[in-house]
């Protein structure tokens, strides 16, 4: 699509599945090219901010953690957290990931989504309420509105 410019380039820690895809489908729900996945080794495209997404797990947190030791020069990245469970995180991993708030440009969290369990791909997903309006709180927190 000529004209759009990447605006989100995420980098999932944990690998490829329906969470990530949702929130790439999340961030660019008219599918235009604003949001999009790296590949393993990818280098982030000039002019895109990086997105860390990651589920809400103190293995997770540990990824996060090991990824920001070695993120370098680039510019800070958000921190999408995708709840795993109907549950609040481990304390654990809550404390972790408090504790890297200052190398990150924010944090953002989409709530636990039952229907991710039973779609086939993000855009049936956000054929649900839930997930639109997970949508349109992601969105909004992440242009800081």
């Amino acid at each position: 699509m000529a004209g759009v410019r990447l605006r989100y380039a995420l980098i999932p820690l944990h690998g490829y599945g329906i969470a990530v895809a949702t929130v790439n489908r999340m961030l660019d729900p008219e599918a235009t090219g604003e949001a999009r996945v790296l590949g393993a080794g990818e280098n982030l495209p000039y002019g895109a901010q990086p997105v860390l997404v990651a589920d809400t797990t103190v293995w997770a947190a540990m990824r996060v953690e090991e990824m920001l030791r070695s993120w370098g020069p680039l510019p800070k990245p958000w921190l999408v957290l995708v709840a795993d469970a109907p549950a609040t995180p481990a304390a654990a991993a809550r404390y972790r990931l408090r504790a890297l708030e200052g190398r990150l440009a924010g944090t953002a969290s989409v709530p636990y989504l039952a229907v991710l369990r039973a779609v086939e791909g993000p855009e049936e997903a956000l054929e649900h309420k839930d997930v639109r309006v997970a949508a349109d709180r992601l969105r909004r927190r992440m242009e800081r509105k």
